[in-house]
């Protein structure tokens, strides 16, 4: 082949070659997302047996090992017409309130750590009820303090929808040492509504061990 056409040959491979390497590029698989942070899990903290949602949070964890709290117990009294149902792995107290409308539930769990926050766990009980979550700046004026002894209780109440029913939570948020504690009223709006006064007074008794 004469010098001249062998140049050109070499030449006009060199933009091909130089193709085939971007393109090659532009195929790298993607970096592994990042693990999840410590936590996520558990700011899911109680059960949701009332929205009947097969996709809420609280229910996905009842099939997901959470660690449970290993600090100093809490202990506390609760009205007689309260009735106790058996405890769970997830839950250390549980009642039943009845009523004409349907039966509210009563359930106290608590979980290592802050559980993602005061505002995540404010949000997830709002999720719950489906109402927008509140933005940092809101907590305050939607939450109200209960002291216990040496015990502080963020308090809240919350009116929504749970299987298309009226529905409200009135729950309380107590850290105690390393752990965080949860007691949450849910049920018909009206009856608990109705049972507000004696869930207050119900929090007032709870006391460390």
């Amino acid at each position: 082949m004469p010098p001249r056409l062998t140049v050109f040959v070499t030449l006009s491979l060199l933009p091909l070659v130089g193709c085939k390497d971007r393109e090659i590029a532009s195929y790298r698989a993607p970096k592994d997302p990042p693990p999840a942070m410590p936590g996520a899990a558990a700011a899911s903290a109680a059960p949701n047996p009332n929205t009947g949602n097969p996709a809420a949070p609280d229910q996905m964890m009842a099939n997901t090992p959470v660690p449970t709290a290993t600090g100093a117990e809490l202990s506390w009294t609760a009205p007689s017409h309260w009735t106790a149902k058996p405890a769970s792995a997830m839950r250390r107290g549980s009642f039943a309130i009845k009523g004409d409308g349907g039966d509210a539930d009563l359930s106290i769990t608590a979980f290592p750590g802050s559980t993602g926050g005061l505002l995540a766990n404010v949000n997830r009980w709002r999720g719950q009820l489906g109402l927008a979550p509140l933005a940092e700046a809101d907590v305050a004026t939607n939450t109200a303090s209960l002291d216990a002894g040496e015990l502080h209780l963020t308090v809240v109440d919350f009116v929504g929808t749970a299987s298309g029913k009226p529905t409200r939570i009135i729950g309380a948020i107590v850290p105690h040492g390393t752990d965080t504690w949860f007691f949450k009223l849910m049920g018909p709006d009206a009856l608990v509504a109705n049972e507000k006064p004696a869930f207050l007074e119900f929090l007032r008794t709870i006391k460390s061990r």
